[in-house]
């Protein structure tokens, strides 16, 4: 009896039914190999690997306060990222730090490691934190996110978890040196549409509201272009503002108020407890970050809603006030705290405390850094209010693709990345400066820590 050989038989049955060997696999469900690569789809293939060629910063100053971004150029022809490292009053400091150590610490590395990069960046002067370094690392933080974003063909907000609103509410700001000239601020904006408004009268702590010539500028003392604070008269006008624009704006409008550091701790708490009655939808930075321990008072003894943190340089700073709910609004400058990747993190942490973001949105942040401001609320849960912002003329010819403002609410587009891009030219048309003017003084000439 002729003994059969099975393989030779399974040959003859695949020669007869005319199959080849991918074929039979395919027969029974399978694939060979190369027809599985042939039928990965595009996005199961991954993406290569893409290198930091160069970063650099760019300065400009389009509407008059030094702007500072982050270019990070890359292997791939044409795929850069933006980010914004604005240190309006030490701007010169930044673009050093950008250009001469970033510059040669990121060459090289992958684009994807954004959470290496920041931590080895972080690290990498061995004495961290600090406005200037943590402003350069913000603006490459921001760039690096921008890249992804471009990468994956999707704007930002999608990569931290898509959207939790259409649209980010907004605060803006009211003025005026009497509180005839607030209301009629504050009723201009309502017409515009804003539900929330921080009003002050004068500048921060009342500067400029009052023409009482200081004792200091008599005696020649300080600075020609120092400003002078009246604080007791600033005590007791925020409380008769308040008082006068609930009553002519209504009940509806969202009040705010920035004290800006600038009294004594019990003095802030006492004025606090005064507004108590007119339902401030948040007061800011009541104490300077010298005085944080004075939150714990201020907490006890009122229920108006507390706003902190914009003078933090390092995330840590955010910890015990917010395990204790010292404050109800982390008021992070996202470009202090170096960028996206640390931010989300205290908003992360805010979640479980029941505590709310308001980020620092103010003139002195380029259209890439308010962009950045705007992807982050649009994801996270726990957001609760966005400063405002407004472009001029001069600024829209230098960055396109800039957030919009419309009815009290920010919108960013839908252009993968950041979605803002810079016109170099345009922007050196516009060079930068080194004069900042924050000299604050009481009547003897005493500096007033903002």
């Amino acid at each position: 009896m002729k003994k059969i050989n099975v393989d030779e038989s399974r040959r003859d049955t695949i020669k007869k039914l005319g199959l080849s060997s991918a074929g039979i696999l395919g027969l029974f469900g399978g694939a060979s190999r190369a027809e599985a690569r042939e039928t990965t789809p595009s996005y199961a293939k991954g993406m290569g690997k893409v290198t930091i060629t160069r970063v650099r910063a760019i300065a400009t100053a389009p509407q008059r306060s030094n702007l500072i971004v982050v270019k990070v150029e890359t292997s791939e022809p044409g795929l850069y990222g933006l980010g914004c490292a604005t240190f309006t009053q030490r701007a010169v400091a930044v673009v050093a730090a950008i250009n001469s150590y970033l510059d040669d610490f990121c060459r090289g590395k992958d684009v994807d490691n954004i959470e290496d990069m920041w931590q080895s960046a972080y690290v990498s002067s061995y004495w961290r934190n600090g406005p200037v370094l943590n402003n350069a690392l913000s603006g490459l933080d921001q760039a690096l996110w921008d890249i992804k974003g471009k990468r994956a063909g999707m704007p930002v907000y999608q990569l931290l978890g898509g959207k939790s609103r259409f649209a980010i509410p907004c605060y803006t700001h009211a003025s005026g040196r009497t509180p005839g000239d607030v209301i009629e601020s504050v009723q201009k904006y309502q017409e515009q549409g804003f539900k929330h408004i921080r009003i002050q009268q004068g500048g921060y702590g009342a500067v400029g509201s009052t023409d009482q010539l200081p004792d200091f500028k008599a005696a020649g003392f300080g600075g020609e272009s120092d400003n002078y604070m009246n604080q007791q008269y600033y005590l007791k006008s925020v409380p008769k503002m308040f008082e006068a624009v609930r009553k002519a704006c209504g009940e509806e409008v969202e009040l705010l108020h920035d004290i800006h550091e600038r009294v004594a701790p019990i003095d802030a708490i006492h004025m606090i407890k005064q507004l108590e009655e007119y339902r401030p939808f948040f007061i800011e930075d009541p104490f300077s970050p010298e005085n944080m321990k004075w939150f714990k008072q201020l907490r006890a003894s009122t229920t108006v809603p507390l706003a902190m943190g914009e003078l933090f340089n390092n995330i840590n700073e955010f910890v015990e006030p917010m395990v204790n709910q010292w404050f109800d609004f982390i008021r992070i400058h996202v470009s202090q705290i170096g960028g996206i990747t640390p931010a989300m993190k205290v908003a992360r942490l805010g979640e479980w405390f029941n505590i709310r973001t308001a980020w620092h949105g103010p003139g002195d942040v380029s259209p890439v850094g308010h962009s950045a401001h705007a992807h982050i609320d649009m994801a996270i849960w726990n957001f609760g209010i966005q400063e405002a912002v407004s472009f001029s003329e001069e600024m829209l010819d230098v960055f396109s693709g800039c957030p919009t403002m419309k009815n009290g609410y920010m919108s960013v587009n839908d252009a993968p990345g950041l979605g803002v891009d810079i016109d170099e030219k345009e922007a050196a048309k516009y060079p930068i400066g080194t004069k900042s003017n924050w000299q604050v003084r009481k009547a003897d000439g005493t500096i007033l820590r903002p």
